[in-house]
């Protein structure tokens, strides 16, 4: 899957808001719970040492040296569900950065089918990254379902009247593959498990390249997300995150509790 790409003559505009933007609202918030900088958890990103197929099976060598974590943090929990387990992988080339959610699931659940809409009422991956190791209160978001339909956007996290708002103009392209083992919306069955491999092109954050370039020590502010939809017409789904947030009621775009992601030459 390919998304569209946005005019970066037009991005240049809007990241230089965002700056000053980000900036502000870091002193706006002060009273917010922060995380100190470095000491965030960080997430050692190995370097590739071949080319990277995109196609969800995860068979090129380089994924037996990615660091292999979980999303251990569970929330939404106002009904009964299964806490499900995930498995997030993540490494990179000099054109891109790779993820991997490997994730079991007993329904598989995806209705969402339009481009910039809701996928993540399904089951759905998410991630949330700024290559900086602060993360401005800004962001770029990637949510994907596993019928690929795509939401991708800048965040502008709590900016008026403590609401975030999403600039959904930014439409990048990066590649998405899904496989998976049962079968979907059908919740006569028992289904087991799916996998998700993004491809994220360095040059879709733009403006934001020059600041923090890919190269090993440089480390970059993120937080990876599981949506879990457990039923076809039910729109209750779970919500596990590799970092911890402080209060899911303000959703899951809360940058003061992003982790770290580092490069390195391993």
């Amino acid at each position: 899957m390919k998304c569209k790409i946005i005019n970066h003559s037009r991005l240049k505009g809007i990241f230089t808001v965002l700056v000053y933007l980000g900036t502000g609202l870091f002193l706006f918030s002060q009273a917010e719970k922060q995380l100190v900088i470095g000491q965030q958890p960080v997430y050692k990103v190995s370097r590739a040492s071949e080319p990277i197929i995109v196609d969800g099976k995860m068979d090129e060598v380089s994924w037996k040296n990615a660091e292999v974590q979980s999303f251990n943090y569970f929330y939404r929990g106002d009904k009964p569900f299964e806490k499900q387990f995930s498995k997030f992988r993540m490494i990179w080339d000099d054109e891109n950065l790779y993820l991997f959610y490997e994730c079991e699931d007993t329904s598989l659940t995806a209705r969402e089918k339009n481009f910039d809409a809701r996928p993540y009422l399904d089951d759905c991956a998410e991630f949330f990254c700024i290559p900086v190791p602060d993360s401005l209160y800004m962001h770029f978001g990637f949510e994907i379902n596993i019928t690929k339909a795509a939401y991708d956007y800048i965040v502008l996290w709590r900016y008026y009247n403590n609401r975030t708002i999403f600039i959904r103009s930014y439409n990048p392209v990066y590649q998405v593959e899904v496989t998976y083992d049962g079968t979907i919306n059908n919740d006569k069955d028992k289904d087991k498990m799916w996998r998700m491999e993004f491809a994220i092109p360095f040059t879709v954050f733009s403006d934001f390249h020059f600041i923090s370039r890919p190269k090993a020590g440089v480390r970059w502010a993120f937080q990876a997300v599981r949506q879990d939809r457990n039923y076809v017409d039910d729109r209750f789904r779970s919500t596990s995150t590799l970092f911890p947030i402080y209060d899911i009621r303000k959703d899951v775009h809360q940058p003061s509790r992003f982790g770290l992601l580092e490069f390195t030459d391993n």
